[in-house]
């Protein structure tokens, strides 16, 4: 049998580590709670924690997870998440 392993708390506190806070994590719809430890990793050296709103999640329970794990900084419908960060990757001058 094989079984899912999660990593994505893997993935997000390896890139906090490396990245400090220039690092943006976005947890988006999935079952268990992978992604909310490592969200809180990235929080806690300043980066930026992004979650799916739980309400437009096929499965609620990462996004739930993420944020009662720490303190997010944006809970967005899925359909909004794209148009944010290229907002904010886009320079104020050209918005």
């Amino acid at each position: 049998m094989r079984y899912a392993r999660p990593s994505i708390d893997l993935l997000f506190e390896s890139a906090a580590e490396v990245y400090d806070n220039g690092v943006i994590g976005v947890i988006l719809t999935g079952t268990m709670k992978d992604g909310a430890s490592g969200l809180a990793a990235i929080k806690k050296v300043g980066g930026l924690a992004i979650v799916q709103d739980p309400t437009t999640a096929m499965s609620s329970s990462m996004p739930k997870a993420a944020i009662a794990a720490t303190k997010v900084d944006k809970i967005l419908p899925l359909e909004t998440i794209g148009a944010f960060l290229n907002d904010f990757f886009t320079p104020r001058g050209n918005r």
